[in-house]
């Protein structure tokens, strides 16, 4: 099986498998490697494994050596001449009156390529600035048009909670987010307060979803009726992180209670309620803890 090290060539970015040749490497280490775009630098993320063979892959590229001062050097210098280039390709989509918004721009390792990414509404016809860039900064250019969350993570910034951007800092890969994961964790449904500077949902409201669904699923139903310390009453909220619910009464005032403390009367054998949806209140009932079934039956096999 053929032996890879995972690199990466920008924070946050996708992980790429390279041929290590006789190099031993380790994560954090900066290397010049061979890329389809040519010769790059990037860091190690993964020390040398073995992976399966895979003959759809092909030749694996290979890391050419350990990064040197002089290649950092380089990366540098490289890095200015792009902020030169993305100046004056600003300075030509507003000569040229293009519907175009720049966000970054690239050289490859050897200047053999430069890649301006931009952001837009719709398809723009960058053919005569491609030519302008061309005779200025001869060489090959590349123009790369992103959506409004792959701009937000090349640009960075400041999300509503005060931390840099997930996209920017540690977030590979997007996810699809939607109103629903907000509707599940219980919050105002108000597009405005979820959007992140990208103008979109927040990813955030991702990561706790499956956690609320699963902890949800163990408690009682909103509107079901349930035996507390204090008597029957009927369930009105959930507090998910507490794994709590809110009981109404008929006489006194509403009240929380942890979900383990409280019980639900349900049918001898009844078969929704591993999926904690029994609201009781069918005739011919016991009471049972407010767990699923399943639960209390591991609870006893730990026991025994």
């Amino acid at each position: 099986m053929p032996v890879v090290v995972g690199i990466n060539f920008k924070p946050a970015g996708r992980i790429y498998s390279f041929d290590p040749g006789n190099l031993d490497l380790r994560p954090g280490e900066t290397v010049v490697t061979e890329t389809a775009r040519g010769v790059e630098v990037g860091q190690v993320k993964y020390g040398a494994r073995e992976v399966p063979d895979d003959p759809a892959q092909g030749p694996y590229k290979q890391v050419l050596r350990r990064a040197t001062e002089d290649d950092r050097a380089i990366v540098a210098a490289n890095e200015a001449k792009a902020e030169e280039a993305l100046a004056l390709c600003r300075e030509r989509v507003v000569a040229r009156c293009l519907p175009m918004k720049l966000i970054r721009a690239e050289y490859a390792f050897d200047l053999s390529q430069i890649t301006v990414y931009f952001a837009a509404e719709g398809r723009v016809d960058f053919r005569e600035l491609v030519k302008d860039l061309a005779s200025h900064l001869r060489t090959r250019i590349q123009l790369h048009q992103v959506g409004a969350r792959d701009a937000a993570k090349l640009m960075g910034g400041i999300g509503p909670c005060g931390r840099a951007l997930c996209c920017s800092t540690w977030l590979v890969e997007f996810q699809p987010v939607s109103m629903k994961m907000a509707k599940e964790q219980s919050l105002f449904l108000n597009p405005t307060k979820f959007s992140g500077v990208c103008g979109k949902l927040m990813c955030c409201l991702r990561y706790e979803y499956d956690t609320y669904r699963e902890t949800k699923a163990l408690l009682p139903v909103m509107g079901g009726e349930v035996n507390t310390p204090d008597g029957r009453g009927r369930v009105v909220g959930h507090n998910v992180v507490k794994e709590a619910v809110l009981v109404a009464f008929k006489d006194g005032p509403e009240k929380e209670y942890l979900a383990r403390d409280i019980q639900r009367p349900v049918v001898r054998g009844c078969s929704v309620l591993a999926g904690g949806s029994c609201i009781g209140g069918c005739g011919e009932a016991k009471t049972v803890n407010a767990r699923p079934a399943t639960e209390e039956a591991d609870d006893e096999d730990g026991e025994e």
